[in-house]
């Protein structure tokens, strides 16, 4: 039995021992059977394509922005407003604004005619500034007896702001004004000195509180009072008092309520007559709409015109075409002009005393076009019907069947005067370093209820003004002024008009050192002799010249 199990072990590692030389046998075989192949090529991948990121240039954008603003033109155009007269041509003036706050102007000239102004300013450079102005200036011709006056002013204005952005602001004003009464026949009549001689002595002072922020309810108030003496050298002595209460509540960026109150009270007394009054009390009320294209002012104004009752349109509009460059224009308003001794003087100061005082309601429906392009441009056309009510008209007073001089004026009560009125203004501005303007308006009167001329208004008037700063110390201005010669009535009560002047005054002022300036002015420069009230003729050429010292520190 042993034996037998050792031959099978042995047959069996026989078997393995062949199996094993067999197959390496076998791998010999297939070894030599084998085809071997050698190449350079190496796999690798494909590079991939890159993408530039190099930024384009932005396109080009030649549009403008629209920014909104509530900015309104730098224009005012009343329908009446007389020139107010001087016994010179021209008022002086500096040849540009000038910006020192503390200044003494000093200069003479021909007709004898000196020069003074000065202003002061102090402040406490936080939260309240006053300012004091002064001005005079006298002129005495040679060719005509007693053609003189004189003019003396100043005026003192104050402001402070506590911390809720409140201001307490007031004027006190002084004026003394003197003129003789030199237009008449010198052959014919005689007169001295102290008979021709009118002299207005005027005191005013004003009171307002303002908010310069608007409250939590969205609220802008200033109400302001006014009282005002004025008197002339032959007993007359005039009081007036203002109070004005305005309100506008700002419900949003477009929309906005005003409401106000407004008397105006007025008192004349004269020597042995009894003495005038003259008030007038309204309310405005309004609504304002405005977005980036319409502008819309609608409202009334109830008034009382010494208990007239009158229901005044306020109603004006502006509708932007293209911006800031074309805006359409439309109005249908009423307004009054106080009349009072003082304001009536101011228009022509040869008047006599009135007997009466009355307002001038003015209606105006008008429409337009208006507006500003490249920044420095600006116009601003209108036409329109207008009507004057109770509009106070100038003729010389010849006295009982015209046997008198016509020296003074009388002043007449037109109960209604209509007129169509063409208004324009034009005008370029470079910052303060130039500034070109010009603006024309002219009244044809078709209609005359109480009189049949318009005496004494000036229809069609025309002035250019020239402001430039030619280098950095010297400024140039000039002053061109045309008007049609109002209407007058000779002592025969014929209808005449006086002549149609132009014009031109110039002027200089360069600087010298930090403190000292020099100027010079020359006024009617054609020396046309002209009229601007029958029988009193302005002056001739006639040129100043003088010193500004700025003590600025």
């Amino acid at each position: 039995m042993q034996n037998t199990i050792t031959f099978k072990r042995f047959t069996f590692l026989t078997i393995i021992s062949v199996c094993i030389a067999f197959s390496g046998n076998a791998q010999d075989i297939l070894k030599k059977e084998t085809i071997d192949i050698t190449s350079s090529f190496k796999p690798s991948l494909k590079e991939a394509a890159k993408i530039n990121f190099n930024a384009a240039p932005p396109v080009p954008d030649s549009s403008r922005p629209v920014f909104k603003y509530n900015i309104p033109v730098n224009s005012l155009a009343l329908v009446y407003q007389p020139a107010t007269v001087s016994a010179v041509a021209l008022n002086i003036d500096s040849t540009a604004k000038w910006s020192a706050a503390n200044f003494v102007k000093l200069g003479y000239g021909n007709f004898q005619t000196p020069f003074a102004q000065a202003g002061l300013t102090f402040t406490n450079g936080h939260n309240s500034t006053l300012n004091i102005l002064g001005n005079f200036i006298s002129s005495k011709g040679s060719a005509i007896p007693y053609q003189q006056y004189s003019k003396a002013d100043a005026d003192i204005y104050g402001s402070t702001t506590n911390a809720a952005k409140q201001e307490l602001y007031g004027r006190v004003g002084f004026s003394n004004q003197s003129y003789h009464l030199y237009g008449y026949d010198h052959n014919a009549f005689s007169y001295s000195k102290n008979d021709l001689l009118k002299r207005y002595l005027g005191v005013d002072a004003n009171i307002g509180f303002r908010n310069t922020e608007l409250t939590g309810f969205g609220l802008k108030y200033n109400p302001n009072v006014t009282i005002g003496f004025f008197n002339d050298n032959h007993s007359a002595r005039e009081f007036n008092a203002i109070a004005d209460i305005p309100l506008e509540k700002i419900i949003n960026n477009e929309l906005s309520i005003h409401l106000g109150l407004h008397g105006d009270y007025t008192q004349l007394a004269r020597k042995s007559l009894p003495s005038i009054n003259n008030t007038l009390f309204t309310v405005p009320i309004a609504i304002q709409y405005t977005n980036d294209i319409l502008n819309i002012h609608g409202g009334f104004i109830p008034s009382w015109d010494n208990s007239s009752f009158k229901l005044l349109p306020d109603i004006m509009a502006d509708v932007k075409l293209s911006g800031e460059e074309a805006i359409l224009q439309f109005g249908w308003l009423m307004h009054y002009d106080k009349g009072s001794y003082r304001r009536w003087t101011s228009i022509n100061p040869y008047i006599d005393q009135p007997d009466t005082l009355f307002n001038t309601r003015i209606h105006e429906t008008y429409g337009g076009i208006k507006g500003t392009f490249l920044e420095r441009f600006f116009y601003n056309v209108k036409a329109g019907l207008v009507q004057f009510y109770n509009m106070p008209l100038f003729v010389n007073n010849y006295g009982v069947n015209n046997l008198g001089d016509g020296k003074s004026f009388s002043i007449l009560h037109e109960e209604k005067l209509s007129a169509f009125q063409l208004h324009g203004e034009v005008g370029v501005v470079q910052a303060e370093d130039f500034s070109l303007t010009a603006k024309f308006n002219w009244l044809l009167f078709n209609k005359h209820k109480t009189y049949p001329q318009a005496w004494g208004i000036i229809p069609r008037e025309f002035d250019a003004s020239l402001r430039w700063k030619i280098i950095k110390d010297l400024w140039f201005k000039s002053d061109l002024f045309f008007f049609e010669g109002a209407k007058f009535k000779t002592p025969g009560d014929l209808e005449k008009k006086m002549r149609s002047p132009v014009d031109l005054n110039a002027g200089l002022e360069f600087r010298i050192t930090k403190q000292f300036n020099l100027w010079l002015q020359a006024n009617n420069i054609f020396n046309n002799t002209y009229q601007r009230w029958n029988q009193y003729d302005v002056y001739g050429f006639n040129i100043l010249g003088g010193i500004v010292f700025n003590f600025t520190k």
